[in-house]
């Protein structure tokens, strides 16, 4: 007689619970949902609520925000403030084009000047923004970095990224520096930012290249110019960044916005990733693909965000951080007859266990499951 479980019961239990926790602890860090081309129904997605966790005094999150995804952080400290979906995955439109400048930017000197040639202009895709770009015509560097971050010019892209060792070597370097940065949830296939199978970003990763240029001079130069000359051969034309929240046009313009970048492609909805300046401290915020309110929206939403995040300073506490994992020290020598002894696991992203301590449970799970499995057996041998 057997009371309880049969022992061939607990062993195929074991097991299935061994194997499915090793699955999970195998699974790379940062995957997450992705939501590409019309996948999205908000009435059928069941979300999270929004991260966020007040002290006392803290303001409410704001309620007009409908975007998919979006996130606000402190720009100097890395501190996430709130965030809503920050890690699922969806297309960025020309939002993604601020990783492009971080990869390209250091490499191509402002001054340099290049002579477009034919074909280099090739393979800009159908519908794409332009500012101007022309065959036989010579750019500075710097102009054509204007016509990225003021007119979101595809064709600038072009060019750039052929100076820079070509278009796919340009998409690799972005990866590398995407992972470099910890963003883990973007995946690069056109280095404009224009729809392309299986291209990827999220609020969180779209933050962390907001941050990172605004820390380099150049990036927040270009980010922030309002109006620009854009040459055209032996004259030139103006052009006005596309960035309403700082240009003011068709809505209020954001006092102490610093730019950025935003972004808009029928698949990704609209994008924007922005920065603001007030009393000493500098926010980044994320907007992904509002629901309701039309095109302007992604400027609204991102507006009550940046209130919301100078009114919280001191109010809540970070629900994560924009900045890379620190690197592992070291290991130092121990003596031969000492154990060795496992570093503890530094978690960097709230919500995401330790591959380490999900192996760890499989492990002792598997181990209590055989033990169980022999003391039955040895009963059921002892009693026949």
């Amino acid at each position: 007689m057997t009371i309880g479980f049969s022992s061939r019961v607990a062993l195929r239990c074991s097991a299935l619970c061994a194997i499915g926790a090793l699955a999970i602890a195998s699974s790379p860090q940062g995957a997450g949902p992705s939501v590409e081309s019309g996948e999205l129904d908000a009435k059928a997605v069941r979300e999270p609520p929004p991260l966020y966790r007040p002290r006392a005094g803290a303001p409410r999150l704001p309620r007009d925000v409908s975007a998919v995804a979006w996130l606000v952080a402190d720009a100097r400290s890395g501190e996430v403030l709130a965030s809503h979906n920050a890690h699922l995955k969806l297309p960025p439109a020309s939002t993604l084009k601020t990783l492009f400048a971080l990869t390209v930017l250091p490499g191509l000197p402002a001054g340099l000047r290049h002579t477009v040639e034919r074909g280099e202009l090739a393979g800009i895709g159908s519908g794409s923004s332009l500012v101007g770009v022309k065959e036989n015509h010579t750019y500075r560097v710097a102009d054509l970095w204007r016509g990225v971050f003021l007119s979101s010019g595809n064709d600038a892209v072009r060019v750039l990224a052929g100076l820079n060792g070509g278009w796919r070597a340009t998409a690799e370097q972005m990866q590398d520096k995407a992972r470099a940065l910890g963003a883990l949830d973007t995946r690069v296939v056109s280095p404009d930012g224009y729809d392309a199978p299986g291209q990827v970003s999220s609020a969180f990763d779209l933050a962390v290249f907001g941050r990172a240029g605004l820390r380099n001079a150049e990036f927040a130069a270009y980010c922030s110019t309002v109006t620009a000359k854009f040459p055209a051969g032996g004259w030139s034309y103006d052009i006005r960044n596309t960035n309403r929240l700082l240009t003011g046009v068709g809505v209020a313009h954001y006092p102490g916005l610093i730019g950025i970048k935003n972004g808009y492609t029928s698949n990704a909805g609209n994008t924007l990733v922005a920065a603001a300046e007030r009393g000493g401290r500098t926010l980044v915020t994320t907007v992904l693909r509002p629901r309701v309110g039309g095109g302007l929206a992604v400027y609204e939403e991102t507006r009550s965000l940046l209130d919301w995040g100078f009114r919280a300073a001191g109010r809540v506490e970070p629900v994560g951080s924009l900045l890379p994992p620190r690197p592992a020290a070291a290991p130092q020598a121990r003596p031969e007859s000492a154990p060795p002894v496992r570093e503890k696991e530094e978690v960097t992203d709230p919500g995401r266990p330790p591959a380490g301590v999900i192996a760890g449970a499989a492990g002792l799970a598997a181990a209590a499951a055989v033990a169980l499995f022999l003391r039955l057996r040895n009963r059921r041998l002892t009693r026949g």
